[in-house]
């Protein structure tokens, strides 16, 4: 007889004690509790009597305990309430950005423009022939010296141009970037966390600027019913609230810092599952979350040339499949001249790393 047979999950991967094994899992819980400490050691309390995460040499209590040594955890001795510290921010960002950047391929050259403002001092693997226009400095003499000899022969040595062979070199540019990140009530909906995977990649994104471009620059912009910049301290407890969708005040204010970058090179990187439904005019919010509003609609389409005209690229990260709302994302990217990514919450953060990098190189001719 035919049939399925069913039994129940066990993970492979599930830690089993040590400090270092349960610190990579609470980093993870802290993500989905918005940085509440107290929070994500119930969850991985529950966790260790679900799955016995510790064992009889070493306890929660002893994790606990350590945390607290080695700078990870403070505890309010009022009222016994734990709170992250500044090292565990950081460990969180470089969590992130080991999960995110582990995962890049090698893939095929890009087709995204790159103003010609950086410097080309970073050789990659290709050689090819000498062309005109080629400077001295990227000839590899060593390589071109024995294709001369391979071709014209040891006896007698002759050199001509097209012996010579050149490095290519990756043109390296400096980019100010806002990364605007959706916190309307809707990315939350629908039992799907999606500002959790957005918080993340903004995490990662930040850290692999501080450490591997630190000359770049990087503003994070969240928008609800208004928009307002956040630090990076800040991005570990970002959570939700109840508002609408008013992408024009973030791409407003996305806008004004970049106006005070003096990087040619400018970019935006928007978050966001859904359309536009907010607009404020004065002191009152016009607000609209029935289909699209065409009133809504039309100042962010202006909004979107205007970065055009500003030469602001802005690349839109869609993390909603409505063909509707795809369908408005279209034509919004059309307006700007940018890029649209219908990504999946798990594929967000290699979509925005590759173009990240992609778009501060060129390679140099």
């Amino acid at each position: 007889m035919r049939g399925f047979g069913f039994s129940k999950f066990k993970p492979n991967q599930i830690p089993k004690g040590g400090f270092d094994e349960l610190l990579k899992l609470f980093l993870e819980l802290l993500n989905y509790t918005s940085g509440d400490a107290g929070e994500a050691l119930a969850w991985l309390n529950e966790l260790d009597k679900q799955y016995n995460l510790t064992n009889d040499d070493y306890g929660m209590g002893d994790f606990i305990d350590e945390l607290k040594q080695k700078g990870y955890l403070d505890e309010d001795n009022q009222n016994g309430e734990f709170k992250i510290t500044a090292k565990t921010e950081q460990s969180i960002r470089q969590s992130a950005l080991e999960e995110i950047f582990g995962k890049l391929k090698k893939s095929g050259k890009g087709n995204h423009r790159s103003p010609q403002s950086g410097q080309g001092d970073e050789k990659n693997a290709e050689r090819r022939e000498f062309e005109f226009g080629d400077s001295l400095d990227q000839i590899d003499m060593t390589q071109s010296i024995h294709n001369a000899q391979v071709n014209h022969g040891i006896g007698d040595f002759m050199m001509t141009e097209r012996d010579l062979e050149v490095e290519e070199m990756d043109y390296k540019t400096l980019t100010s970037t806002v990364l605007m990140i959706d916190i309307s009530h809707s990315m939350i909906l629908y039992g799907e966390d999606r500002i959790t995977p957005a918080k993340k990649v903004a995490m990662a994104l930040a850290e692999l600027i501080r450490t591997k471009y630190p000359k770049d620059t990087l503003d994070i912009v969240v928008f609800g019913n208004d928009a307002w910049p956040i630090t990076l301290q800040d991005l570990p407890y970002l959570q939700v609230g109840p508002y609408h969708t008013n992408t024009y005040a973030g791409l407003e204010l996305a806008t004004d810092l970049l106006r005070r970058r003096k990087t040619h090179n400018k970019q935006i990187f928007m978050i966001t599952d859904g359309k536009p439904t907010c607009l404020k005019e004065g002191t009152r919010y016009y607000k609209n979350s029935i289909g699209l509003d065409r009133k809504v609609v039309n100042k962010t389409l202006n909004m979107a040339a205007q970065c055009k005209r500003l030469k602001i690229p802005i690349t839109t990260f869609m993390i909603a499949k409505d063909p509707y709302l795809q369908q408005f994302v279209r034509k919004f990217t059309e307006t700007n001249g940018g890029k649209a990514f219908y990504s999946s919450l798990n594929g967000l953060g290699e979509y925005i790393f590759e173009d990240y990098i992609r778009n501060r190189r060129r390679t140099v001719r």
